[in-house]
């Protein structure tokens, strides 16, 4: 393996907790009475609140997963509305477990706002991110949730 691979895959790696961490932040706002902003300042404070055991110390991409927590919530109407256009009239995103919501709503930001990033990696990431939580369906409808969404709003190069 060249240095060059090894730093995009570290790269990778500090990506994918970022998004991980995003999840558990948007996930933690909603369970919570204190708003994403309350969230945010505790992170800045203290990284640990959005890790669990097994990544308490990891690195990850801060920048990224600030961009995905404030820009999720500042677009937030328009992803729940390219959400529920993409779930269309068999699922509706109120009945969905928070979890998940909060998964598809990190996902859908990406697609949406994050250009520079390849769909397919984003949606991959999101179905990892899905996998840590769930065993059943709910990875499988990530992917094809974003992988849909990503087909109709993302124009091919």
């Amino acid at each position: 393996m060249s240095i060059q691979s090894g730093q995009n895959k570290s790269l990778a790696t500090l990506r994918r907790l970022a998004r991980l961490a995003a999840v558990q932040g948007l996930y933690q706002a909603e369970l919570s009475p204190e708003p994403l902003e309350a969230v945010i300042q505790r992170f800045h404070e203290d990284p640990s609140v959005l890790f669990s055991e097994e990544q308490a110390g990891a690195s990850i991409d801060t920048e990224l997963l600030m961009v995905i927590l404030s820009g999720t919530k500042e677009h937030r109407d328009i992803v729940d509305t390219s959400l529920s256009e993409t779930l269309g009239p068999t699922h509706s995103l109120a009945r969905l477990e928070e979890l998940l919501k909060a998964i598809l709503r990190a996902g859908a930001f990406e697609i949406l706002y994050c250009l520079d990033t390849p769909e397919g990696i984003i949606v991959n990431d999101y179905v990892d991110v899905a996998h840590s939580f769930f065993a059943a369906k709910e990875p499988a409808m990530v992917n094809a949730v974003l992988d849909a969404l990503a087909k109709k709003k993302r124009q091919p190069l």
